[in-house]
C-alpha cells in the first residue's frame, strides 16, 4: 500500500476539486501564489495558523489535511481493500482517494468495521447454535412439548368415540404440556437475550470462569501482591457455582505459582528489555515456557513495547480447549472443536518441543499473528501410569510481513479455505459463496 500522501498534495487535490485557482486560494489565505506553489509541491512546511486558514478556505476540517488523520483513513481503506479478495481496488491511489473524498473514506471505514463486527458475531453464533449444550437441551424440550400437544390435539380433533374420562385426560395433558412449553420457551428466549452478543451468557462452568477472569482483565492483583493470600481475598469467587469453583481452583493455584516464580514488577521490566520474547524471558528467569506464556497473557497491553494484548489458549490431549483468553482478530470457538491447523495441536504431537509459527486468520478482515506453542508433560499418577499432556499457545501480533504464515480459521464450519487438508466438515461460508457466485452467473 502506498505511503501517506503529503499535506501539499492534499491541498492541491482539494483545490482542484473546488475549481479554485492557485492565485484565488493564495489571496484567501493572505499569502503569495508563489509561496502556495512551494507548499503544494512540498517545498515548504505548513502548520499552525496557516494550516487553519487554508483548511477554512478549502471548507475542510484541518484534521483531514494533517498527516495523522490521513494516515488513519488510508490504513482503514487498505484494510477494507484487503478484505475484498475478488475486487481489484486501486490500492496505489488510496492516499489520493482519502485526500479528495474524506467523507466517503470515512463511510467505507465505518462499513468495514461494522461488517467485521457482524462477521465475528455470525462466527460466535454459529458455534453456539451448533454446540451449546444448554441451547440443544432447550430446543429438545420445546420440540418435545410441541409434539406432545400436537399428538393429543390430533386425537381430539379426529372426533372419534372418546369417553368423557379420556377427553378430560387429554385436555389435562394438553394444558400441562402447553405450560411446560411456555416455561421452556421463556427460559430459551431469556437465555438468548442474555447472550445476544454470543458472550453475555455463561452456560458452562468453564465459560463462567473465563467470564470472571475477563471481568478482571485476566489479572488478579491480590495474588500479584501476595501469592500466598487466601482465596477470600480474590474478588468474584463467592458468586460462582460449585462446578465453576472446581475449575477455578487449579487456575488460581497455577496463577500463584506463576506470580511467585515471575514477580510482576521484575517481569514487566524484563518484557520492556526483551520485547516479549518468550524464550529469552524463560531463560532469564529459569522457568518453563508455559509459565512465561501465562504471565504475558496476564499483563496489560500498555506494558508491552508495541501496546498490543496477548492471547492464550490451552488444550488437553483430547484437543479440548481448556483455557481461552481471546485476542481481537483471532477468534476461538466456545463450544465446538477448533481449527486443526493451529500450532497448539502441533505442539501436542511434539511434547517438550517449542514451536514458533506465523498464522494468518481466514476471515473478512485478514490479520497475521505470531504464535508460540509448547506442550508439557506431567505424571500426576506416578511413574507407571499415563502422562498428562497440556498444550499452550501464546498469540502475539505480528509486526512485519509473515512470509511463512499458514492460513487458519476458528473452526471448519465457518472457514472458507476450500482445499484445507484438515477439513472435517463442509463450511457454511463456502456454500454461501458458491450460491452467490451461481446467482451472479445467472444474472
Amino acid at each position: 500500500m502506498a505511503g501517506s500522501t503529503r499535506i501539499g498534495a492534499r491541498i492541491r487535490a482539494k483545490r482542484g476539486d473546488l475549481g479554485l485557482r492557485q492565485a484565488d486560494l493564495a489571496r484567501a489565505c493572505d499569502i503569495s501564489p508563489s509561496y502556495l506553489n512551494l507548499i503544494e509541491h512540498e517545498r515548504r512546511r505548513i502548520g499552525g495558523a496557516l494550516l487553519l486558514r487554508i483548511a477554512g478556505a478549502l471548507e475542510i476540517e484541518p484534521d483531514l489535511l494533517s498527516e495523522g488523520a490521513e494516515t488513519t483513513l488510508t490504513t482503514a481503506l487498505g484494510a477494507a481493500a484487503d478484505a475484498q479478495k475478488d475486487a481489484k481496488p486501486e490500492v496505489d491511489r488510496l492516499d489520493e482517494f482519502a485526500s479528495r473524498f474524506p467523507g466517503w473514506a470515512q463511510v467505507i471505514e465505518a462499513q468495514h468495521v461494522e461488517l467485521s463486527r457482524l462477521q465475528r458475531l455470525v462466527s460466535e453464533l454459529s458455534d453456539r447454535l451448533t454446540y451449546d449444550p444448554f441451547l440443544s437441551a432447550s430446543m429438545h424440550e420445546v420440540l418435545s412439548s410441541v409434539t406432545a400437544v400436537r399428538s393429543a390435539s390430533a386425537i381430539l380433533a379426529d372426533g372419534g368415540d372418546i369417553s368423557p374420562e379420556w377427553q378430560a385426560r387429554f385436555h389435562r395433558n394438553i394444558y400441562e404440556d402447553s405450560q411446560r412449553l411456555a416455561t421452556s420457551t421463556e427460559a430459551l428466549v431469556g437465555y438468548l437475550d442474555a447472550g445476544g452478543n454470543a458472550a453475555g451468557a455463561a452456560s458452562l462452568p468453564q465459560d463462567e470462569v473465563e467470564t470472571w477472569l475477563g471481568a478482571h482483565n485476566w489479572s488478579l492483583p491480590a495474588i500479584e501482591e501476595d501469592p500466598r493470600c487466601a482465596a477470600q481475598s480474590v474478588p468474584g469467587l463467592n458468586g460462582m457455582s460449585a462446578a465453576a469453583l472446581t475449575i477455578a481452583e487449579p487456575i488460581l493455584e497455577r496463577y500463584r505459582q506463576d506470580a511467585a516464580a515471575l514477580p510482576i514488577t521484575a517481569f514487566k521490566d524484563a518484557v520492556s528489555r526483551h520485547g516479549a520474547d518468550p524464550v529469552a524471558l524463560a531463560t532469564e528467569f529459569n522457568v518453563d515456557l508455559p509459565c512465561v506464556f501465562r504471565r504475558l497473557a496476564a499483563i496489560a497491553p500498555a506494558d508491552f513495547p508495541d501496546g498490543q494484548p496477548r492471547g492464550l489458549v490451552a488444550c488437553d490431549a483430547s484437543g479440548t480447549l481448556i483455557f481461552r483468553k481471546p485476542v481481537p482478530g483471532f477468534e476461538m470457538p466456545q463450544y465446538g472443536a477448533a481449527c486443526a491447523l493451529w500450532p497448539l495441536f502441533q505442539a501436542s504431537a511434539r511434547p517438550m518441543t517449542p514451536i514458533r509459527q506465523e498464522v494468518r486468520t481466514v476471515a473478512r478482515d485478514v490479520q497475521e499473528f505470531q504464535t508460540f506453542a509448547f506442550a508439557d508433560l506431567t505424571y500426576p499418577s506416578g511413574y507407571h501410569n499415563p502422562s498428562v499432556v497440556t498444550s499452550w499457545m501464546l498469540i502475539s501480533p505480528h509486526a512485519g510481513a509473515a512470509e511463512q504464515a499458514i492460513d487458519v480459521g476458528m473452526s471448519c464450519r465457518i472457514c472458507g479455505v476450500e482445499a484445507c487438508p484438515a477439513r472435517r466438515e463442509p463450511s457454511i461460508v463456502s456454500h454461501r459463496r458458491e450460491a452467490v457466485e451461481e446467482m451472479q452467473a445467472k444474472l
